[in-house]
């Protein structure tokens, strides 16, 4: 699809990357600062590259409807059968750049890790835009390079990286931002092992293990916020 960029690590390996779902941010810290900016009880709520649906149903337990939209078929295929039993939810074919639906249709965007890291992603951006109503908010989680283990990282695996760059990129578009410290915490040691695997090439994965201990990783991320105007008339 135009403008997919394909995932390195759950495209390949969906089954290791729902450890990770399940590992990141158990007590719901994202959840619970993203209700504080916009609720999405009672309303229409968009996952975009929503992979294997994970988040699916924790939005549908108290929205109207979820749409899930991902642009790689077999996520695709593993979303829908994860929320089969869910009415109020259906999963779409399609790209951040054309998400397949109408102006104005949804009420809160969910975009987690989905590939909105600064330049580049204009497109995806507005997006977003047309699809919300007026009065609703889009939220983009992002990897918080500046700090925390995780961060580091990050860094070491992307030493290009400029995070003062995306969130003036950001920031000059009128989003919002909540710096937050969330964590991995996984069950055994082996999964951590697993997840770091997909996350980093081989020699840098095998280094960070040799260097922590533990089965649990301390993880900054940036939740980005943006609510769209209401219009003369509304």
């Amino acid at each position: 699809m135009k403008g997919v960029v394909p995932s390195p690590n759950v495209w390949h390996s969906p089954g290791v990357y729902e450890l990770e779902n399940l590992a990141v941010d158990r007590p719901q810290q994202l959840e619970a600062a993203m209700r504080a900016v916009h609720d999405w009880a009672g309303a229409d709520v968009l996952d975009v590259g929503c992979g294997t649906g994970f988040h699916l149903p924790r939005f549908a337990a108290s929205a109207a409807t979820v749409t899930g939209v991902e642009p790689h078929p077999p996520l695709v295929e593993l979303a829908r059968r994860r929320t089969a039993g869910l009415e109020r939810v259906r999963v779409l074919a399609g790209s951040a750049e054309e998400l397949p639906l109408p102006d104005a249709s949804v009420d809160v965007v969910h975009a987690r890790w989905a590939y909105f890291f600064g330049p580049g992603c204009e497109p995806g951006l507005a997006e977003l835009d047309r699809v919300l109503r007026p009065g609703g908010t889009a939220f983009v989680i992002d990897n918080d390079a500046s700090r925390s283990t995780f961060g580091a990282w990050f860094r070491r695996s992307l030493p290009s990286w400029d995070q003062r760059a995306v969130d003036r990129f950001f920031a000059r578009r009128g989003w919002e931002q909540q710096r937050l410290t969330v964590s991995w915490e996984f069950d055994t040691r082996a999964d951590l092992e697993a997840v770091v695997g997909i996350e980093f090439a081989p020699r840098l994965a095998a280094e960070l293990l040799a260097e922590h201990a533990g089965t649990s990783v301390d993880y900054a991320v940036v939740l980005r916020s943006r609510t769209r105007a209401w219009m003369m008339g509304s």
